[in-house]
């Protein structure tokens, strides 16, 4: 969310699984700390596997992840809508 739209292959799909449970877990136990560090990691993640598409482009979506400054309770609104966690294809 406020950063466009990326392109992540699949193969690094389970790194963001990972990642995605970090999260879950950090949401979760209620840990600030925890969550700030593995929300950080998962959009590092992104930006690091992902594909900047160009900001004229507007893909349809499959997932999408909150920015930087979510909330804990924000996140756990997103984790509730999506069911396991906020990256799909691959159990967590």
């Amino acid at each position: 969310m406020g950063e466009g739209q990326f392109e992540v292959a699949e193969g690094h799909l389970n790194r963001l699984n990972q990642l995605d449970d970090e999260l879950l877990t950090a949401v979760e136990s209620g840990d600030e700390q925890a969550f700030r560090a593995a929300l950080a990691s998962l959009l590092e993640a992104v930006r690091e596997f992902g594909s900047p598409l160009p900001d004229d482009s507007l893909e349809p979506s499959d997932l999408i992840l909150p920015d930087a400054e979510a909330t804990v309770d924000e996140v756990k609104a997103m984790l509730r809508d999506e069911g396991d966690g906020l990256i799909p294809g691959l159990p967590g």
